[in-house]
């Protein structure tokens, strides 16, 4: 929030003094270490004016204003928050406000949730809609109104517009979470904010907003809770529920003594460490325990989305990113289930973070404030990027610097690649991060191994594994460099992974679909992911029935070893400060996520000779 006065000294600062806008600036400046853009103070200028004037001929000059109030957990900011006492009931009301300039506005074709504005090059969100969402989403996440669910409302007030301008928006229906007030209805604007708002001082129901915990409301873990339950009937074994259970003791302890405890859940790809975050998370909404998810993986965050709010887009709000933390208070949340924390980052900052959150602060302990149990689920052989430090050791380090008990759990069954642990025990001794080193591959029933001697041949398996309606991906190294902008014109993807006469695109960069491939964050799940080449960044953290290999120049056999060789990478995240042991780790580590994915089997393909005639040794032909 920039700034909070009641309704008529905000008046008075503007008439009187003239320079609210400039105070803005200022409170924007020393906030977000960068200054605001010219069309937002254009709007502090002429907009809250505009609605001051309204609030004091309505005669609600006491009422509180939140100007730019930040929504939780995000960097949205609702223009104005309205805060006072409910005429009839004498609880507090909230009127949250989105102020417009615009004179008119139009629908977009076929779709009157987006509309069109002459000084826009692109189509926005219908502000009906907008406000409504910020309504939703702000009850979703500030405790403060859990036990007053009615006293939010939402409006949209376009001051400069008339009816005639903007009528077309109407076609998105209106109620209490979202309306719209233009500029000839000023007299009804009036009679709404009085039937919202009494004529009193709103200074305890804004300082009760402001000091609400961050947390996910009773109804939207519900609805979650009922997700979970629907669409996955979870079964935990041995150790899995030993980690289910280790979490839920916590939680009653914190519960019953204000205690704070750091749970770790180690283990291998397919050990069922999502299935043991999503059990969490059903169990604890169900038990009305504020928690919430979080990676460090757009592709896993993504599809955790979609598969838990396909039908309750709510639910999504529940599943956040490791960076969504640095201005989190303090044991908020009951529980923060950290999936994937491998991918755990040194910091949260990155070049979009305002000055002021620059504090160096580890972001496992960022993570560690945010909860009274913080659980962190990892393999600590999938840090593939330089930055990442997920490791068990480096999560105890930080709970013991915070003075904070951590148990760990260690998962030892494989439920990925058939339920095989000697492929797993077969795949880290091969690639050398654990046991002797290479070994002939024994079949034990529980997942296909072969190689192949051509990328064609790999994909003409892999076709004929999808005629059986099994479902297959190809992944590669990161020896080819990625066409990350699609231009217009273009009618293909482009075909950057060349291999002799053979050419695929790798998946789709960025999160729209294109050119009939899905976007990057779906291309593990959904079907016409196939025919573009997954990186290991799309790759992790999924699974897929087929699973085809291809091991690039980055990592060759030579005579009795390994060699890795850096050049031959073009992964932009290596710079030239990432030591040569760390990219040695990190190239096998990606290898060791890649010959993981595969649920039925794995087929691998290398474009060295030499490693290729040493895979052959390994893995018998099949009969």
């Amino acid at each position: 929030m920039l700034f909070r006065e009641s309704a008529a000294s905000l008046a008075d600062r503007t008439r009187l003094e003239g320079r609210l806008a400039e105070l803005l600036k200022e409170n924007f400046f020393h906030k977000h270490r960068h200054q605001p853009q010219p069309s937002e103070v254009r709007s502090w200028e002429r907009s809250i004016p505009a609605l001051t004037n309204v609030l004091i001929e309505a005669g609600l000059g006491e009422i509180e204003m939140l100007l730019e109030y930040g929504l939780p957990l995000t960097s949205k900011r609702a223009d104005v928050v309205l805060a006072g006492v409910h005429p009839a009931t004498g609880d507090p009301s909230y009127v949250v406000v989105e102020l417009k300039q615009w004179s008119n506005a139009f629908p977009e074709e076929d779709d009157p949730l987006r509309c069109r504005i002459d000084a826009y090059p692109d189509p926005v969100l219908n502000p009906i809609e907008q406000v409504r969402s910020y309504c939703d989403y702000l009850m979703s996440f500030n405790g403060a109104l859990e036990h007053f669910p009615d006293s939010v409302a939402g409006v949209a007030y376009l001051h400069n517009a008339t009816e005639f301008g903007v009528a077309g928006l109407r076609a998105v229906p209106e109620d209490g979470l979202g309306r719209m007030f233009t500029g000839d209805q000023r007299g009804a604007f009036l009679a709404y904010l009085r039937s919202r708002l009494a004529p009193k001082p709103g200074g305890e129901a804004a300082d009760a907003l402001l000091q609400g915990k961050v947390r996910p409301s009773r109804q939207l873990m519900a609805v979650a809770a009922e997700e979970v339950r629907d669409r996955e009937q979870f079964v935990l074994l041995d150790e899995q529920r030993v980690a289910y259970e280790t979490v839920m003791s916590a939680v009653r302890k914190a519960r019953r003594s204000n205690h704070k405890q750091v749970i770790v859940v180690a283990g291998g790809p397919g050990s069922g460490k999502s299935v043991i975050a999503l059990s969490l998370l059903g169990d604890l909404y169900r038990r009305g325990v504020p928690a919430l998810h979080a990676t460090g993986s757009q592709s896993f965050t993504k599809t955790m989305r979609k598969v838990a709010g396909a039908r309750k887009p709510e639910v999504q709000r529940l599943f956040r990113y490791f960076n969504s933390f640095m201005e989190a208070e303090p044991n908020d949340l009951d529980v923060l289930v950290c999936d994937e924390a491998h991918r755990l980052r040194k910091t949260s900052a990155n070049r979009y973070t305002r000055a002021a959150l620059r504090t160096g602060r580890p972001q496992v302990a960022e993570l560690m404030d945010a909860a009274r149990v913080p659980v962190f689920l990892l393999d600590q052989h999938q840090v593939v990027r330089p930055g990442e430090m997920g490791t068990v050791q480096e999560i105890r380090d930080a709970a013991a610097g915070q003075g904070l008990e951590c148990t760990v759990v260690e998962l030892d069954s494989q439920f990925r690649c058939g339920g095989s642990d000697a492929y797993l025990r077969w795949v880290t001794s091969l690639l050398g991060l654990e046991g002797e080193g290479p070994s002939v591959w024994e079949p034990d029933g529980k997942v296909e191994l072969l190689t192949t001697d051509s990328p064609q041949e790999l994909e003409d398996f892999l076709i004929a594994q999808r005629a059986r309606n099994y479902g297959a991906r190809m992944s590669a190294g990161y020896c080819w460099k990625w066409t990350t902008k699609i231009t217009p014109g273009m009618n293909a993807l482009p075909p950057d992974v060349t291999i002799g006469d053979w050419a695929r695109p790798w998946n789709l960069y960025g999160d729209r679909s294109l050119l009939g491939a899905p976007s990057a964050s779906l291309w593990a799940t959904d079907p016409a992911g196939f025919g573009q080449i997954g990186c290991v960044y799309t790759a992790q953290g999924f699974e897929y029935d087929w699973s085809g290999v291809i091991m690039g120049q980055d990592l060759v056999w030579r005579t009795d070893h390994w060699v890795v060789d850096r050049t031959a990478s073009k992964d932009p995240s290596f710079t030239r400060a990432t030591p040569d042991s760390e990219v040695d780790r990190l190239v096998r580590n990606t290898y060791k996520v890649l010959l993981t994915r595969g649920m039925i089997g794995t087929i691998i393909y290398s474009t060295d000779p030499e490693t290729r005639e040493k895979l052959r040794s390994l893995v018998p032909a099949a009969h």
